[in-house]
């Protein structure tokens, strides 16, 4: 009997797959709702659906609307159509000037030129810190710190140092230390080696070693750290969306080193572009609840993360929703 009671409920959950891909609205969606300053992608949509990744479904957008969508701005308005069989958001511009602000800013990128972003302001911080994937080696040839212009150990923001130089002419650097590698945990496969990201520097006198001034920093600088071009120019223009295929994954770090992942965190997906992600996709994460009697218990459901930064082998996904701690080898899908 316990086992037939296990065996009904997995295809109870199995039978709801093609009413969990129905559009479900809130229950207090509203009829019209005014975009303010400080809303996101997410939040509005959450408004609106209980499933805020399904967001393109209630739009009608297509994979080119995706990646590079009509934005939101303060002031506009989103109008929610309940009359035909699947509800419809339409949106009603604003007249108003366009006065979007937002700091810290991302270097290269107009913020008000890309009006609501895809996720809370608060963990903009995920995006400047900017996680890197490289390949084995990537950084051998990369001008390295030599030794601070004082003699010191430790470099911070506003300190000269001496650095090699590549004769590029390159002025603006990120400064880098090689990290350990991500293995795949299934596979094996080296799927790339995480490099921290230390912080900035500016070239004041060009020459064989250069000097350049540290001109900010998330963590000391040492010698022997790197630098490479700092020519990132970082695009916000995408939404939540599901992956276009049947994806499954697992975590294969948290970022930063740290042992669990809560809200606004990052973790280290083994899925990568190779896999079909881009910036947007939206995944589940579930922690595996094991076997009872060699039949497989349904895997408990503990959260929802939203990539951000897309390697070939891995990717950076930042955690919107947590029920409980994420961990390294949770597993992640389609959500």
């Amino acid at each position: 009997m316990y086992k037939l009671g296990i065996s009904i409920l997995l295809a109870g959950l199995m039978s709801l797959t093609s009413y969990a891909d129905e559009l479900q609205l809130q229950q207090d969606a509203p009829d019209r709702y005014t975009v303010v300053k400080g809303d996101t992608l997410w939040d509005i949509s959450g408004k609106f659906l209980k499933d805020p990744w399904k967001w393109p479904q209630i739009w009608g957008m297509n994979k080119a609307e995706i990646k590079n969508p009509h934005w939101i701005y303060p002031g506009d308005i989103v109008i929610l159509d309940r009359s035909g069989k699947d509800p419809k958001l339409s949106l009603q511009r604003s007249a108003a000037p366009r006065t979007v602000k937002l700091s810290p800013q991302v270097r290269g990128t107009a913020i008000d030129e890309i009006g609501i972003l895809p996720i809370p302001a608060s963990s903009i911080n995920a995006f400047l810190k900017q996680p890197f994937v490289m390949g084995e080696g990537a950084l051998d040839k990369a001008p390295r710190i030599l030794a601070a212009q004082e003699d010191r150990m430790m470099l911070g923001a506003g300190d000269l140092a001496y650095a090699t130089n590549d004769g590029s002419g390159t002025l603006n650097w990120k400064i880098l230390r090689p990290g350990k590698a991500l293995i795949d945990p299934d596979s094996k496969e080296v799927l790339g080696y995480e490099v921290t990201y230390l912080g900035e520097a500016r070239t004041q006198v060009q020459g064989q070693p250069q000097r350049v001034l540290i001109t900010s920093t998330a963590q000391e600088v040492q010698a022997k750290d790197r630098l490479i071009a700092d020519e990132d120019n970082y695009s916000f223009r995408y939404v939540p969306h599901a992956a276009s295929a049947d994806v499954q994954g697992k975590v294969v770090a948290v970022y930063g080193g740290l042992s669990e992942a809560g809200q606004f965190s990052t973790i280290i997906l083994n899925k990568g572009t190779r896999d079909g992600i881009d910036e947007g996709t939206v995944f589940a994460v579930y922690k595996n609840a094991g076997k009872v009697d060699d039949i497989n218990l349904p895997n408990a459901r503990s959260g929802l993360v939203m990539v951000y930064r897309v390697f070939d082998k891995v990717a950076y996904a930042l955690v919107m929703q947590a029920k409980r701690p994420l961990n390294k080898l949770d597993i992640v899908r389609n959500p």
